[in-house]
């Protein structure tokens, strides 16, 4: 005589919902993984602390590579402060989606695309008041649902900090090419500086090299003042044996154009901060792609 069969055992609903979350994640995971498969390099901008200009360099360097003949992406993903759609005039440009859910990043001038949080807010001034579940969460689906297309270079800016954006980026891109930290000369900067390229080293991030950004301002005399401070990012760079990529001086136009939402490089690319930019761009190519040309 057959035995009665046992009753399944009932799943309850929230471990089901658990489970679909896990499955959904790792199926972003594997989009995020063919997505970059498209993008030659990838390079994490980041800085110890906020108000060195870390988004300004991220914009300046995207559009000198532009510049420079390559096809350049940006991702913002400073979700609590995203400055480059404006930095970029892309401001108001709305990020449209496919039929199958794909993102499409909106389009900068030199032909940089450009996507972010702040593209898919009803406006600039609307804040972010999220937990960091959610921003990782924010952060996890536009890496998987962008569609970038083919790319030589993806620049991600970072908020300040060593915290869940950062760590978040960094262990969803797996082939990342490597950070470029961005200073001012500042003392009191090398301290964070100093955190940001232990943070690299413990995630074992190559470190392309620091950028110190406000290094002088030129009179019209032609006489340089350093206003805040002298050769800090150079000495750091030795200190820990990283390479010092260059200097970016002091424009009072920067900040106008910022404010305006002109891209300075794109306005002003005649001014000594814009060639800065563009021989920083170079010492970028010569790192990474050395031979590949």
């Amino acid at each position: 005589m057959s035995q009665p069969s046992q009753p399944k055992p009932r799943v309850p609903p929230e471990v089901r919902a658990r489970i679909e979350a896990f499955k959904k994640i790792r199926e972003q995971e594997k989009m995020i993984e063919e997505n970059m498969k498209k993008i030659r390099f990838k390079i994490a901008i980041l800085s110890g602390k906020g108000g060195v200009g870390k988004s300004f360099v991220t914009a300046s360097l995207a559009f000198a590579l532009s510049y420079l003949g390559k096809r350049v992406g940006v991702l913002d993903a400073d979700i609590y402060g995203p400055s480059i759609p404006k930095m970029m005039g892309v401001q108001g440009q709305p990020v449209l989606a496919t039929g199958e859910g794909r993102l499409i990043p909106v389009t900068a001038p030199l032909g940089v695309k450009v996507l972010s949080i702040g593209l898919m807010l009803p406006g600039e001034d609307v804040p972010v008041i999220w937990r960091g579940a959610m921003t990782t969460s924010a952060i996890r689906e536009m890496l998987a649902y962008a569609d970038w297309g083919e790319l030589d270079y993806l620049l991600i800016d970072l908020p300040p900090g060593t915290g869940d954006e950062q760590l978040t980026i960094v262990q969803l891109i797996k082939d990342m090419t490597g950070a470029i930290i961005v200073t001012i000369p500042s003392d009191v900067s090398r301290v964070v500086v100093a955190k940001a390229i232990n943070f690299c080293k413990k995630l074992n991030l190559n470190i392309l090299g620091i950028i110190e950004n406000m290094s002088y301002f030129v009179c019209p005399d032609g006489s340089k003042h350093y206003i805040f401070g002298e050769g800090a990012g150079r000495r750091i760079a030795e200190q820990y044996g990283i390479d010092f990529l260059g200097e970016i001086p002091i424009d009072p136009r920067i900040s106008r154009a910022n404010d305006r939402g002109e891209p300075f490089f794109v306005k002003y690319p005649d001014s000594p901060a814009s060639k800065a930019m563009i021989e920083l761009a170079r010492k970028v190519i010569e790192k990474v792609e050395g031979g590949q040309g």
